[in-house]
């Protein structure tokens, strides 16, 4: 039996190894097969630098509106109390399990210039699809979940007795959200939006069934593999690679303040 013991932590090393070499020799080959001057040809090329504004920039508005949006959203189901709660966070994590052309799909029929809400814009001369906004549309529908999910997690690590105190000393529920419940969840909800903004720059399905134009970074690496072939698409992969990364490590930050002002560690 001993000897047994003994093996299971051999082959559950073995086994996550390989998984683990999966995930990561990619990464790590794609750092040595990359040309670095061809790289840098690449990024000062002014397709790609528009690319990569229109990333940033889409990113951002698409940041702002998850955040602004999701954390209320995020407090409210993170409540034990909410009828119907499980319903509603079974409804965040649909588009998480949704293919991105489908959602990409449902976005078109929803707000394309004969959808529902699109064919209202259609009439003023605005158009959502093929433009910024469509890209938004696009990056909040497939990234929003990441912030909401994020938000009641955090939130629901906050300890209700410290929300309790400050209801008793006389705050009302928007100072004791203000004051008490979101400067301890902030660090989880941060942690949160990383994730988001990197879906967001890494999105590909649903922006290009709503806004082909103009090229985002994935779209424009699309446009470059299937034009130009896999060596003009690497330095655009390294470019996401590389944000991808910076998220990470500030997701690991911020999970970092969130570890150490838990209730647990407090108490």
């Amino acid at each position: 039996m001993s000897g047994r013991r003994e093996l299971a932590p051999i082959v559950f090393r073995v086994l996550g190894g390989l998984l683990l070499a999966y995930l990561v020799v990619p990464l790590i080959y794609l750092i040595f097969r990359v040309g670095w001057q061809e790289t840098a040809s690449s990024l000062a090329n002014p397709r790609t630098i528009r690319a990569i504004e229109v990333s940033l920039l889409t990113s951002f508005i698409s940041v702002c509106v998850m955040t602004l949006f999701g954390v209320p959203l995020g407090y409210l189901l993170a409540r034990p109390g909410l009828k119907g709660r499980q319903l509603l966070v079974s409804l965040v994590f649909v588009p998480m399990a949704l293919p991105p052309l489908v959602g990409g799909v449902l976005l078109l029929l929803v707000y394309g210039p004969y959808g529902l809400v699109g064919a209202l814009f259609e009439k003023q001369g605005l158009e959502l699809v093929n433009s910024l906004a469509g890209i938004v549309l696009a990056q909040v529908f497939v990234a929003a979940p990441y912030v909401v999910i994020a938000c009641i997690s955090a939130f629901g690590r906050v300890d209700e007795r410290l929300e309790k105190a400050s209801a008793v000393l006389g705050a009302n529920q928007w100072r004791t959200f203000r004051k008490v419940s979101l400067p301890l969840a902030w660090p989880g909800i941060m942690a949160g939006v990383m994730l988001a903004w990197v879906r967001t720059l890494g999105e590909f399905g649903a922006t290009l069934v709503m806004a082909y134009h103009p090229n985002t970074v994935p779209v424009f690496l699309w446009v470059q593999l299937t034009s130009e072939g896999l060596t003009a698409a690497l330095p655009l992969a390294l470019f996401l690679v590389f944000l991808g990364l910076v998220a990470v490590c500030a997701v690991y930050f911020f999970g970092q303040f969130t570890t150490t002002d838990s209730p647990q560690k407090r108490m």
